[in-house]
């Protein structure tokens, strides 16, 4: 084989492996000015992808809302993390890393729905079924999936949900007041109170849910997710819930859980139940 020969052999080897691979970039979520601001010109969202190799791609897709009480984000154990374990399954991961709501909350709002916009609208290239796109959130990320999942329309609407430790409630003293304070504001009203509760805005046609948290959260009271779940079950929508003996709050993908064995196989057998 002379060596002209060779290079492009080897260039042809090249471009099937790259192909192949698992691949993960970012995305800015607008081109321009968002539609809602929260004061900060420096808090900017945008979304990291995670694809899965071609061959092992299953369709699937999922965007994750990290946590951290509407202030901060976890963007590690409750994001990335989780991104990867998501394209080992086949399944597409898009971490959102959405701007704080600073009492807006149209703000985080505006950008998971505009994060499941763009998953459908590069459904095409990014190899996703656009009727399989779910939603996954942590803590306040939870309660931005739950609010997606009970209230959004359209291309925004999730196929699935997937909630661990989540915040649900808005009403004061029945979710997470640090939370409910940055998202709505020190005076929120009634109606934006009960439009942001997700439990009070399930229906029939609200995604399946898969929801995981433990009995001795004292950070987001463990009955958010129960209340939710029991909604969901008075409405017909299939979930499944699981509530560990122990762990505290905000575990994400940390191996050190107690549980994280039961939990990861509980999530797999899940997924794989539609």
């Amino acid at each position: 084989m002379n060596f002209r020969k060779l290079f492009f052999t080897i260039g042809l080897a090249a471009v099937s492996m790259a192909m192949s691979a698992q691949s993960t970039f970012d995305v800015k979520l607008y081109n321009g000015r968002p539609p809602y601001s929260n004061g900060d010109s420096r808090d900017t969202a945008k979304v990291r992808v995670f694809l899965p190799i071609e061959k092992e791609a299953t369709g699937r897709a999922v965007v994750i809302c990290p946590g951290g009480a509407y202030e901060t984000l976890s963007m590690e154990k409750e994001g990335y993390d989780w991104g990867e374990f998501f394209q080992n399954q086949g399944i597409a991961a898009i971490v959102l890393k959405y701007r704080m709501p600073n009492g807006n909350p149209e703000v985080p709002v505006s950008d998971a729905e505009q994060a499941m916009r763009l998953v459908r609208m590069n459904a095409t290239s990014w190899k996703i079924n656009r009727n399989d796109i779910g939603i996954m959130g942590f803590s306040a990320g939870g309660h931005l999936a739950a609010t997606i999942a009970t209230r959004s329309l359209g291309e925004a609407k999730p196929n699935f949900q997937i909630l661990f430790y989540p915040v649900i409630s808005m009403l004061e003293g029945y979710g997470h007041d640090r939370s409910r304070t940055n998202f709505l504001g020190k005076h929120p009203g009634k109606r934006d109170e009960k439009k942001y509760s997700a439990d009070m805005n399930v229906s029939r046609v609200t995604p399946r849910a898969f929801i995981a948290l433990s009995d001795d959260d004292d950070a987001v009271p463990p009955a958010n997710g129960v209340n939710y779940y029991t909604e969901l079950y008075r409405n017909d929508v299939r979930a499944s819930l699981h509530v560990y003996p122990g762990g505290g709050h905000g575990w994400g993908s940390k191996i050190g859980f107690r549980y994280h064995e039961e939990m990861m196989m509980d999530l797999k057998a899940w997924l794989k139940s539609f």
